[in-house]
């Protein structure tokens, strides 16, 4: 069966341009993104198929390759439900087969072109020096809380394969063995790259960064390299959604007879004043000051949290 229609799934002619597809694109990232569909797996689903299609139809390469595929999936459903002929006798023969057509054939046909023939029946060899996409390379990071909410940029470090230097990735040098790379082609690096980290992003969710995964062979394409956020716990904030907590303490007399007092938000100090009588686990609600929502464009609340304590 073939895979999904990534020209349906996008809602594109076969002839779009660029900026036709990133449009599409993004109104159904939009609609179907993690972060406003919170605990839907349908969503989350087609959000991923969503991604899948657009990084293969906005890359040229990946597009002929997925169209080439199309074309003979296509090809081939059509031989299977072809009609055959009705009636007469179908018994196999020992020096031949049978193809979807109900024919023998005395001998196996190896095509030219498999995307031109839909009999296929043998595998083609692999050819080593054909250029290959590097592989994309995922990884789980630590991320400062602060960034998280309000987003940042951090640099991190991380090792990846890249083409040998010294035999040029073709794994061997001056017709021996390269001993660099040991015919392997490629070696080991360590890099780093700056990632930015978007506004009010979700726990768990992957960053994705183009071209900085593994490098390609032979000519063919780097891969991608996944940051997967982790958010680093702070001794004082507790994220809930959009909001942040912070747990503070004053002292029972203040508590008693209330006043002005100082508190520290996520990237400012504030000035809020204490009712009289405040009691433990009563609430302050200062709007706007909490985490970023949808890529910074508003922000959450800051709520602090009273702990009244003696002397």
């Amino acid at each position: 069966m073939a895979e999904k229609n990534y020209y349906k799934v996008l809602g594109v002619k076969a002839k779009f341009t660029q900026d036709e597809l990133k449009k599409k694109y993004r109104d159904l990232a939009k609609k179907y993104h993690p972060d406003p569909n919170k605990g839907s797996k349908k969503a989350e689903d087609y959000f991923k198929i969503i991604s899948l299609a657009y990084d293969t139809l906005k890359d040229q390469k990946k597009r002929r390759d997925y169209d080439l595929k199309q074309n003979y999936a296509a090809r081939s459903d059509r031989a299977s439900s072809g009609p055959g002929p009705r009636g007469g006798n179908r018994s196999s023969s020992k020096d031949g087969f049978r193809n979807p057509y109900g024919f023998r054939s005395s001998q196996r046909q190896r095509p030219e072109d498999p995307f031109t023939n839909p009999f296929t029946t043998e595998e083609q060899a692999f050819d080593p020096n054909m250029p290959a996409r590097g592989m994309d390379l995922h990884f789980m990071v630590d991320i400062p809380f602060k960034t998280v909410v309000l987003g940042g940029q951090i640099k991190y470090s991380y090792e990846k394969y890249v083409n040998c230097d010294d035999c040029g990735g073709t794994g061997s040098s001056a017709g021996e063995e390269c001993s660099v790379c040991d015919g392997k082609r490629q070696v080991v690096i360590q890099t780093s790259v700056e990632a930015k980290i978007p506004p009010g992003v979700a726990d768990q969710y992957p960053i994705r960064i183009e071209n900085k995964g593994g490098e390609g062979k032979n000519g063919g394409p780097p891969g991608d390299l996944f940051l997967k956020v982790q958010t680093e716990k702070h001794p004082t904030f507790k994220r809930v959604k959009e909001d942040i907590y912070a747990e503070v303490k004053i002292d029972a007399k203040l508590a008693q007879t209330g006043g002005e007092i100082e508190v520290e938000t996520l990237d400012a100090t504030k000035k809020i004043y204490l009712e009289e009588d405040t009691l433990t686990g009563e609430e302050y609600r200062i709007p706007g000051f909490g985490a970023a929502i949808r890529w910074g464009k508003k922000r959450g609340d800051f709520i602090v949290k009273f702990m009244v304590v003696n002397g």
